[in-house]
């Protein structure tokens, strides 16, 4: 769930850091032209008045001498205040007349050209503007800043004043603006990361300790429970319920423990009894009178089944006493221990070392897991005809330890496989064989209460394949 809150909240705040970016960066860039627009605009106003001046003069002097030296003197100073901002500045200035030819320029070969940004600009101070709007600069444009200024003289415009500048500067002071707005948008992001981490850290570890508890309960390890932890008030809510959950079916469970123990306990006495009489009351009867042995065999079948119910109950009730258990020397004690018993049915125990040297350890419960293969290994010898042998292998694989026991019987199907280990379930096919069929059921619940788990398979070319499998080391305990 982490995999997938985490990218979405990174993508959210990564739009939204975007979002708040993109105008930031645009209102940046305006705010630095504009400075420089400004400063354009006080230029040409300053030579605006330079010029309107000069205008004025020689149109209001009637004296030709003094026009030309009066008026010649105040273009010469126009001139060389033009030349020598363009100089210092680097930026193009002239003075124009509405035919768009030069008052004064600088360079001074510098002529108004007819058509582009720098004609718009003077063609909109032509019309009275004082002040032109241009375009946007972005970064990566090389284009000129031409701002325009008109002199107006009795309420008519007799010359533009334009200047044309150079954006080099303006664009790198954009750019260092824009790395800047950068940096901070990813610092911004990395602590948005941060927190999004720590958020869901804190939102999903109570989902991740109740996913392992649940696990826990599903694999019979009742006691587990999830412990006090952060998140959410909703989380925590569901945890004190969950926790609820959990005690009031191991209330049950343990109710249903108890009373199949007591049921088979209390009925295994009246039983004993009734099988007493019977076998007295068989004494009376005549020689071979088979209706007298068929009620004391099922008698004592009925007996089998209430020895192994107290068995199952017994085992999904007993505690758990796990320790570094050396799973082989185990696994070899009871098949020398079956030996005896598959001689006597004409089956093989037999058991495959693992190789020389080797420590085949396990976390489990040595007197549950004992108990276990011994149930597996009743059900194998039953089942294998004579002649043929049961292995009992060890091997360690991953993070357990597993102890095999195959055998050479008819086998099950997939469907039967399926359900073999289900309380009383036999196959049709071997119901004539002695049973109850609660032995894998045992088994099972002796394995869970070890902190292991068994598995079934086919063996080839016929058989059947227990596998009986511990952990190698102690879980990791859980809150």
């Amino acid at each position: 769930m982490r995999s997938r809150l985490l990218p979405l909240l990174i993508v959210l705040m990564a739009g939204v850091l975007l979002a708040l970016g993109f105008p930031l960066a645009a209102s940046q860039a305006a705010a630095q032209q504009q400075r420089v627009v400004v400063d354009r605009i006080d230029d040409t106003t300053r030579f605006a008045a330079l010029a309107q001046f000069v205008t004025a003069r020689a149109e209001e002097q009637t004296n030709v001498n003094s026009v030309d030296s009066v008026d010649g003197e105040r273009r010469k100073t126009l001139s060389t205040e033009l030349a020598r901002y363009e100089q210092l500045y680097g930026i193009s200035a002239g003075v124009f007349y509405r035919d768009r030819t030069a008052m004064a320029a600088a360079p001074a070969d510098w002529k108004m050209p007819s058509s582009g940004e720098l004609y718009d600009a003077y063609e909109s101070a032509l019309l009275g503007r004082r002040a032109h709007n241009p375009r946007q600069v972005w970064p990566w444009q090389t284009r000129k800043l031409a701002i325009a200024s008109p002199i107006v003289r009795d309420g008519d415009v007799v010359a533009v004043v334009v200047t044309e500048s150079p954006t080099g500067a303006l664009r790198s002071r954009i750019l260092h603006g824009w790395l800047l707005l950068a940096a901070g948008e990813f610092a911004a992001m990395a602590i948005a990361v941060l927190l999004a981490v720590r958020l869901t850290g804190w939102v999903l570890l109570p989902v991740a300790t109740l996913d392992r508890v649940t696990h826990d309960i599903a694999t019979g390890r009742m006691k587990s429970r999830v412990g006090a932890a952060g998140g959410p008030p909703e989380l925590r809510r569901l945890i004190r319920s969950f926790n609820e959950m959990a005690d009031n079916v191991e209330a049950v469970l343990e109710q249903q423990r108890a009373f199949v123990a007591d049921a088979s306990h209390q009925l295994r006495n009246p039983l004993s009894a009734l099988l007493l009489r019977i076998e007295l009351l068989g004494l009376e009867l005549p020689v071979g009178h088979t209706e007298a042995e068929s009620v004391k065999e099922e008698g004592h079948r009925l007996a089998q089944v209430l020895d192994d119910l107290l068995g199952l109950a017994l085992a999904e009730n007993s505690g758990r006493h796990l320790a570094t258990t050396d799973i082989a020397t185990l696994a070899r004690v009871r098949a020398d221990s079956w030996r005896p018993v598959g001689d006597r049915a004409g089956v093989g125990v037999e058991f495959a070392p693992p190789p020389e040297g080797t420590e085949v350890v396990g976390w489990a419960d040595a007197v549950a897991l004992s108990s276990a293969l011994d149930a597996v290994l009743d059900n194998a010898i039953k089942f294998t005809p004579s002649g043929a042998a049961v292995l009992v292998r060890v091997e360690a694989a991953g993070d357990g330890v597993s102890i095999t026991v195959t055998d050479a019987g008819p086998g099950l199907t997939d469907e039967e496989l399926e359900r073999i280990g289900d309380r009383f379930w036999r196959s049709a096919r071997h119901q004539n064989v002695q049973g109850s069929g609660l032995g894998l059921s045992i088994a099972a619940a002796l394995l869970v209460q070890s902190g292991g788990a068994i598995a079934y398979g086919r063996c080839e070319p016929h058989g059947l394949e227990v596998r009986l499998t511990v952990p190698r080391t102690a879980p990791a305990v859980t809150g």
